[in-house]
């Protein structure tokens, strides 16, 4: 059977506690290798505030698996996501050559950019609660 090289991102409702997300990252990792899939990496980007609610919610938590997999494993892994009441959104990717080398690109730079200073106009206000927005933006004005 043909394998591939897979990324797939979830959003998890993030009013549940850590370990009931925790919980469903280990039941997608359990079903990636229950059906002879190898995990290469799990990202756990946290709790990230979104650009549009979703499913009524303005924050959700992001999650994001590479793996190799055989190819009806796509199927299988979104059968279950649609399943679940908690997980948001999916988006589940196949990987090609290109793609590999630039996310292995990205963890050498980033990590090489870990021990610098970052200016301020390249922080991600993602990550920035709301009323540290409100007072940068007082502050320009």
């Amino acid at each position: 059977m043909r394998k591939g090289v897979y990324e797939s991102a979830i959003l998890i409702n993030a009013a549940l506690d850590d370990q009931q997300i925790e919980s469903i990252i280990t039941r997608v990792k359990d079903l990636i290798t229950n059906n002879n899939g190898e995990i290469r990496e799990i990202e756990n980007w946290g709790r990230k505030r979104l650009a549009y609610p979703v499913a009524k919610s303005k924050i959700g938590y992001y999650a994001i698996f590479r793996f190799d997999a055989p190819v009806d494993i796509v199927a299988k892994l979104e059968r279950a996501y649609t399943l679940d009441e908690q997980i948001l959104r999916f988006v589940t990717l196949k990987l090609n050559k290109d793609a590999l080398e630039q996310i292995e690109k990205n963890k050498t730079l980033s990590a090489s950019l870990k021990d610098e200073i970052i200016p301020d106009v390249l922080v991600d206000k993602t990550e920035l609660d709301e009323e540290e927005i409100e007072n940068e933006d007082n502050d320009k004005q």
